[in-house]
């Protein structure tokens, strides 16, 4: 079994994502938490919790990991400093800890938008820091893997998605679909060292990443 740190664990997609590993066969979930008072949805769930912040020391979180699915975000009722100190400064944080963990798969929530941050307005300050981000891991040492995805919502999912380096149009996809395609990269051999758009579609998420 692989111990695979979900960073951004209580977030609405990260909280998806900790369920969906806790039914997998290969890994054992380990929810990275801001604070305690987060902690009885897991306790509930028996997944183990670790106590950390993005913009403090890592390395205590980071024992014993094997992989890691970023899936943190600042939220959109923050300022642009919270956006800079956790969206990029917090995943670069992450990412330099995983280096040094000796990580074997880093998994990066990002978003579409991150190559035209200035066309979409009023997540410029937010895209700006997922491209940083992301730049900083294909600069890294790591095996990686960045999803992509389009709006966000809160739909059952379907298993059915369209993936491509640049898909060409916008489109939405719900938070479900999103975690499992998170999940499926962390698979060492899927999308390995390479970014991937999704959007709702007509492809199970294992054959879309596949053909990427």
């Amino acid at each position: 079994m692989y111990k695979v740190l979900v960073i951004g664990a209580n977030g609405n997609t990260g909280k998806r994502v900790v369920n969906q590993l806790v039914d997998h066969k290969d890994y054992e979930p380990i929810a990275m938490l801001r604070n305690e008072s987060q902690q009885p949805y897991f306790d509930q769930k028996d997944v183990e919790v670790r106590i950390g912040d993005l913009e403090k020391d890592l390395d205590h979180v980071f024992q014993g990991v094997d992989k890691v699915i970023f899936a943190a975000g600042s939220g959109g009722n923050t300022g642009d400093d919270k956006t800079e100190a956790v969206d990029r400064n917090g995943a670069i944080k992450a990412i330099d800890q995983s280096e040094k963990s000796a990580i074997k798969k880093f998994v990066m929530l990002s978003s579409m938008g991150t190559d035209m941050p200035d066309k979409i307005k009023g997540l410029e300050v937010y895209l700006k820091a997922k491209k940083a981000a992301d730049d900083h891991l294909r600069a890294s040492n790591l095996n990686y893997s960045i999803i992509q995805p389009g709006g966000l919502t809160d739909e059952e999912g379907k298993n059915q998605i369209k993936a491509a380096d640049k898909i060409g149009a916008f489109g939405q996809i719900s938070r479900d679909d999103v975690a499992q395609a998170l999940v499926a990269s962390l698979d060492t051999s899927v999308l390995e060292n390479n970014s991937a758009e999704i959007i709702e579609g007509d492809r199970t998420i294992n054959e879309a990443l596949a053909e990427i």
